[in-house]
């Protein structure tokens, strides 16, 4: 690393053309200039200007060197500028969460943008194993996760809880039997195998011997297309309440009676060590909106009875 304490005296040098001015504006004497400008010589290993009678002109690597200071400074300009405006509808937001949880978020954050032009939010649909890597690796400002993380580096608030619901087509039993649903088939995704470990498990543990030996009618790996099959009279799925709430055709579909209800647990995390700007707090704001939400049918917020 080039010393930047040379980088300033040498940027100011080639501003003024005068090392007796250069010393004046910084507060130095022109040897102190002089004695600055032969140590980063020394560490470039190349020579920096050209003597010519009073003044002098740059070398091509005095050129190069006077680039990079200059481009440190605007830097350093930048980053106090950005540090001493925090202005809520201005900068980068960056969100990480389950794909069915960004179904009712990215609606609602569509008018926060609209609103903002120079507001930029990244929201990246991800496992919470990723959700949570992305916040230690300060890849993500703010995190949706099923869990308190409880990291010291970490802080995280609850915003409640969505049902785990299992989702028939609208002219189907509401109380389905578990022979009911393998005639049906199952419209697996991604997490739908640890959902039906958690949900069938509770409310058929006569009849349900694992994920692993369900009817699978079909595989869908996008978030906004699992109940499309469903609508349409084909099989069953398993989706939090937002997966179903967001879908087009809602109509169609209906969330089955079961005797033993699973909430998933929302909680909203971030960097410790990184304090919330003006822009991120609106941002998490509108996240906890959203959360609550995510409420049970009558608009009754959700239970602690169950996890």
């Amino acid at each position: 690393m080039l010393n930047a304490v040379w980088l300033e005296t040498f940027a100011e040098l080639c501003r003024t053309g005068h090392f007796t001015k250069t010393a004046q504006r910084l507060g130095m004497t022109q040897p102190g200039v002089s004695q600055h400008l032969r140590k980063l010589e020394a560490q470039v290993g190349h020579p920096l200007i050209i003597r010519q009678g009073k003044g002098f002109s740059l070398t091509a690597a005095g050129e190069a060197v006077l680039q990079l200071a200059q481009s440190r400074q605007d830097q350093e300009r930048q980053l106090l500028q950005a540090l001493q405006t925090d202005d809520p509808h201005q900068g980068e937001v960056r969100i990480a969460c389950s794909g069915s949880f960004a179904l009712p978020l990215m609606p609602a954050l569509l008018p926060l943008m609209q609103q903002a032009p120079s507001l930029s939010i990244r929201l990246q649909a991800a496992p919470q194993g990723s959700v949570l890597q992305g916040l230690h690796d300060g890849q993500v400002d703010l995190g949706i996760l099923g869990h308190d993380p409880a990291h010291p580096r970490l802080d995280a608030r609850h915003l409640g809880q969505e049902q785990l619901c299992l989702v028939m087509p609208a002219d189907h039993s509401a109380t389905p039997s578990f022979d009911d649903l393998q005639r049906a088939g199952f419209i697996a995704h991604p997490d739908g195998f640890g959902y039906a470990d958690d949900l069938f498990a509770l409310n058929y543990p006569g009849d349900f011997t694992g994920a692993e030996d369900l009817h699978v009618r079909a595989f869908v790996n996008q978030i906004g297309q699992i109940p499309t099959p469903v609508a349409q009279g084909i099989g069953y799925t398993l989706l939090p309440r937002s997966g179903f709430q967001t879908h087009p055709d809602r109509g169609g579909l209906r969330i089955a009676d079961l005797p033993h209800k699973r909430h998933h647990q929302l909680w909203l995390v971030s960097r410790r060590d990184r304090p919330m700007t003006a822009r991120v707090q609106g941002v998490a704001h509108l996240i906890a909106q959203v959360a609550a939400g995510l409420a049970l049918p009558d608009g009754t917020a959700m239970g602690h009875q169950d996890r």
